[in-house]
């Protein structure tokens, strides 16, 4: 006789209970933001939102003229230094951008030494959370600094040279690198004129990319004019 009985479901065991997830990065950042800043980002969205800009000297006090009853003193230059510490401030400066006004209108440019302390601190940052060598990308990024600021080679290092002897040795390899750089121009230079050719017919006699030999050209005439790095 075949049996037709219903069988019996097994018992579910009970579900442990969930343990709620710690807050992703996102969440912890947005926990943590200072409502100082908060502030500053509702009246001044172009400094301090999605892009930050280099802050003009004296932003400080004219934080404190412009909303007299909004910030207390104290707990304004806390959070103006927290956010003069966040690495994508840092990296604003390290881009060379001028400083600008509670606007957003670019009103002087930042000094060199601050461009270069702010490129030193990033890379600083960024080494510390990476396995690639990052010392290649931070040469390339001090020569263009140097390049920039239009200083000679004395005068930069008398400006950027610290008690750091790992920066300093950053410093003085972006300098050689640059030398050298700078010598391939000249014989570049000496090659072009001797030749008698146009950039195109230069280029395409050495196999060359017109732009390259276009811009080297520029260079060299440009640093020509200014001092140059010993």
């Amino acid at each position: 006789m075949t049996d037709t009985t219903t069988p019996t479901p097994r018992a579910r065991r009970p579900r442990a209970p969930q343990r709620p997830r710690p807050a992703g990065p996102q969440q912890q950042r947005t926990r943590e933001v200072h409502p100082v800043l908060e502030k500053l980002f509702e009246l001044y969205p172009r400094m301090f939102g999605a892009q930050f800009l280099p802050l003009k000297l004296g932003a400080f006090q004219d934080l404190l003229a412009e909303n007299p009853e909004a910030f207390k003193r104290d707990e304004l230059k806390v959070a103006l230094g927290l956010h003069a510490r966040s690495t994508r401030y840092l990296e604003s400066v390290a881009a060379g951008h001028p400083r600008c006004n509670l606007q957003g209108e670019p009103v002087e440019p930042v000094a060199p030494e601050h461009v270069h302390h702010a490129i030193m601190e990033v890379f600083r940052r960024r080494q510390a959370r990476s396995k690639e060598d990052l010392r290649p990308q931070v040469r390339a990024r001090l020569i263009a600094a140097i390049e920039a600021s239009g200083l000679s080679r004395e005068d930069y290092a008398e400006r950027t040279r610290t008690q750091d002897e790992a920066a300093n040795a950053l410093l003085d390899e972006a300098f050689a690198e640059m030398a050298v750089q700078t010598a391939k121009r000249e014989a570049l230079m000496r090659a072009f004129e001797a030749s008698g050719k146009t950039v195109e017919q230069f280029a395409d006699m050495y196999g060359m990319d017109p732009a390259d030999v276009a811009q080297a050209v520029e260079r060299t005439q440009r640093a020509g004019a200014a001092p140059q790095p010993e």
